[in-house]
């Protein structure tokens, strides 16, 4: 379950960080970076939790940059692509929308330490939110041009966001002991967020079959292999390295 976690929030970080020095102005440029920083950061907290609680000699290190594509628990929709600012700012959005409930509920959690990174986290997620909210609103209620790269960016990556709300073995098994959040239970409100957010930028939902591969299980795309290659190079020509 913490792998899960750390694996979504380093993933997606990783992608961000292509961002750097690409950004459409200076401004978001820094903004979109400090986003990556936040969610590598909130990696590397449930990673080195996830070697505490192993107990079988892991590291933060072992973790992130020793282990196999199919070993990886992360949300399928954070390892994709970033293409355009408008695909990438709705990448933003729909996570942070997820985590920030994830979060809020996670406090709760009975496991202290899980509680103590959701309630760290959940500043910077509050943060991501807003952020990527007034991207969606400024493309949807904007040109012809960017009004017509969200709604595309919307039809291409909605089919991935239903993996957020399926609950797999590892969450139910820690649901009695209320360690883990049901995440059936987060998607109403985030659906009721994006109504809003989409209502304001003129934005439709046209697509919403779900996309049939889960991450979760550890069953990704290509483009997961793509990023382990280039991300764990270094530390598997040279183990030992430390972030």
């Amino acid at each position: 379950y913490t792998l899960h976690l750390a694996d979504s929030s380093l993933i997606m970080g990783h992608r961000l960080s292509e961002w750097a020095a690409h950004g459409p102005t200076l401004e978001q440029d820094i903004a979109i970076s400090n986003i990556a920083l936040d969610l590598i950061g909130q990696s590397r907290n449930f990673y080195q939790y996830a070697a505490l609680i192993s107990g079988d000699g892991h590291s933060e290190d072992s973790l992130a940059y020793l282990r196999d594509a199919n070993d990886f628990k992360n949300l399928l929709i954070n390892e994709l692509p970033n293409g355009d600012w408008a695909h990438t700012t709705l990448k933003i959005f729909f996570f942070s929308n997820f985590q920030s409930l994830l979060y809020n509920k996670m406090i709760g959690s009975s496991d202290k330490q899980l509680a103590a990174i959701a309630e760290k986290s959940l500043k910077e997620v509050t943060y991501h939110l807003r952020w990527s909210s007034e991207w969606i609103i400024r493309l949807g209620d904007g040109t012809d041009e960017s009004h017509l790269r969200i709604q595309k960016a919307l039809n291409d990556l909605y089919a991935y966001t239903s993996e957020m709300f399926e609950m797999e073995d590892f969450e139910n098994s820690l649901l009695s002991s209320n360690v883990s959040i049901d995440v059936k239970t987060l998607q109403q409100s985030w659906n009721e967020k994006n109504q809003d957010i989409f209502n304001e930028a003129s934005l439709i939902i046209t697509n919403t079959a779900p996309h049939p591969q889960k991450g979760k299980q550890g069953k990704h795309t290509e483009h997961l292999q793509l990023i382990l290659d280039e991300m764990q190079e270094l530390q598997r020509k040279y183990p030992g390295l430390e972030w």
